[in-house]
C-alpha cells in the first residue's frame, strides 16, 4: 500500500509519464487509472478490497443453511459427508459436501485443527500436581573426557516442576528406573507418565511393551506414548529442554558426569524455586506443586487374579503361554509374570490380561499364533 500511495503522489505531479510511470511499478496502466481515481474520491490507505459480488445468486438458501446448522448441532460429531446424506433422506435439495463444510466453518461449527498455518497449537494442562508426569532424555552432549551425557528429564505437568534432572551416561531401562526410584521416594507415585516412543520406554506395532513400563504398571502408573514424529505434543519437556541448554549447556563445557550433576542440581534448584515461569504468570514452579499421596512402596506389588480366573506363568526365557493345547505369544517384557485369560466374545475370541490390561489376543480360529492388540491410552 505504501508503494501504491508513491505511485499515486508520482503520477500526480506535474508532466509525469503515466504508461512509463505504470512500467516501472510493474503494473498495467487500468491498474494506474484505477488507484489515482479511488485516491481522488478519498481512499488515502489504497488497501485491498473485498472481491466478493454484491449479488450471489447461486448461494444456498438461509433455510437450508439454517437447517444444516441445527442438524449440526443436535450431533456435534457429525461431519459434512454425514449430515448431506442425512438430508438427502428427506428429499431435500442438498447443496455439495463441501459448501455443507463451509457452512458449518462460516458458523463456527468446525475449527481448523490445530497445528495448522493461521491456527494456534491447543495447549492442555492437567488440573493438579502428580496426575501426570513427562519424561525424556535430553540429547547427548560430549564431555572433555570422552563420555556422552544423556540428560534424564521429569517434569510435572501441571506445575512444571522439575522432578528428576540426571547426567547420565546411557539411555538403558535400568539406568531410568534407578533415577525414578529416588524420585518417587522423594515425591511419590504419579497417575501417568507421558513419554515418546524411543527407548528405554519404546513403543512399537512388534512389541509395545517394556521391563519398564512393565514396572510401572505394577506400581499403578501409566504410560501414555506421545504422537510419532510430534514433539509439540510434549511441548513443556521440550520447552524445558531449550532453557536446559541454554542456562547450562551453552557458556560452559563440564569435564564429566559429575562435574555436570553439579551444574544440573545447581540450575535445578533455582528452575524450581527461583525463576520465574511464563506459564505460571512469572510464579516459580514449587508454588504450584505438592508431593503425591501415594507414596513408593518398600516392596514392588505383586498382580492379584480374582478365584477361578484362568491364569498363566510366562516362562523366563520364552514369552509363551499355553492355551487350549497351543502355545500363544505374549509380549517380550512379560516373561516371568502371571497373565489372566479372560473371554472376550463366544466366537472364541480370548483376550490375554497383564491385571486389567489387555496385552494380546487370542482367536482359536486362526491357526497361527495371535497378534498383539496395543494399548492406546
Amino acid at each position: 500500500m505504501d508503494q501504491r500511495r508513491e505511485f499515486v503522489v508520482l503520477a500526480k505531479q506535474e508532466g509525469a509519464n503515466l504508461r512509463q510511470l505504470c512500467r516501472q511499478f510493474g503494473i498495467s496502466a487500468p491498474t494506474g487509472y484505477k488507484w489515482i481515481q479511488r485516491y481522488d474520491a478519498g481512499d488515502t490507505t489504497l488497501a485491498d478490497r473485498s472481491r466478493r459480488p454484491h449479488h450471489s445468486p447461486e448461494r444456498t438458501a438461509a433455510a437450508i443453511e439454517q437447517q444444516i446448522v441445527e442438524l449440526r448441532d443436535a450431533h456435534p460429531a457429525w461431519g459434512a459427508r454425514k449430515l448431506a446424506h442425512r438430508l438427502k433422506r428427506n428429499r431435500q435439495a442438498v447443496p455439495a459436501i463441501s459448501t455443507v463444510h463451509e457452512i458449518l466453518r462460516r458458523y463456527d461449527r468446525v475449527k481448523e485443527p490445530a497445528g495448522t498455518p493461521g491456527q494456534p497449537y491447543t495447549r492442555f494442562e492437567k488440573d493438579k500436581p502428580n496426575q501426570l508426569w513427562q519424561m525424556d532424555f535430553k540429547g547427548h552432549s560430549a564431555l572433555e573426557n570422552g563420555v556422552s551425557c544423556h540428560p534424564l528429564t521429569t517434569l510435572d505437568d501441571h506445575s512444571r516442576f522439575a522432578l528428576c534432572l540426571a547426567a547420565c551416561d546411557n539411555e538403558r531401562g535400568s539406568t531410568v528406573r534407578g533415577h525414578l526410584e529416588t524420585t518417587f521416594r522423594r515425591y511419590g507415585l504419579p497417575d501417568a507418565m507421558f513419554v515418546d516412543n524411543g527407548g528405554p520406554w519404546g513403543f512399537t506395532l512388534e512389541d509395545p511393551w517394556t521391563t519398564l513400563t512393565v514396572w510401572l504398571l505394577k506400581l499403578g502408573i501409566r504410560t501414555i506414548h506421545s504422537r510419532p514424529y510430534h514433539p509439540q505434543s510434549r511441548g513443556k519437556n521440550e520447552r524445558f529442554h531449550r532453557s536446559l541448554k541454554a542456562e547450562v549447556f551453552a557458556f560452559k563445557r563440564y569435564r564429566d558426569l559429575a562435574d555436570v550433576q553439579r551444574a544440573f542440581d545447581q540450575w535445578r534448584n533455582v528452575y524450581n524455586l527461583d525463576r520465574p515461569h511464563e506459564a505460571l504468570g512469572f510464579d516459580v514452579p514449587a508454588s504450584r506443586y505438592r508431593p503425591s499421596q501415594r507414596p513408593m512402596p518398600n516392596r514392588l506389588p505383586t498382580v492379584e487374579y480374582d478365584d477361578g480366573e484362568i491364569v498363566r506363568s510366562v516362562s523366563t526365557t520364552k514369552a509363551y503361554v499355553s492355551f487350549k493345547g497351543r502355545l500363544w505369544k505374549v509380549p517380550q517384557a512379560f516373561r516371568g509374570e502371571r497373565l489372566a485369560i479372560r473371554q472376550l466374545s463366544a466366537d472364541g475370541k480370548f483376550g490375554i490380561f497383564f491385571a486389567a490390561h489387555q496385552i494380546e489376543t487370542i482367536d482359536l480360529r486362526n491357526p497361527k499364533s495371535v497378534n498383539h492388540v496395543s494399548e492406546q491410552v
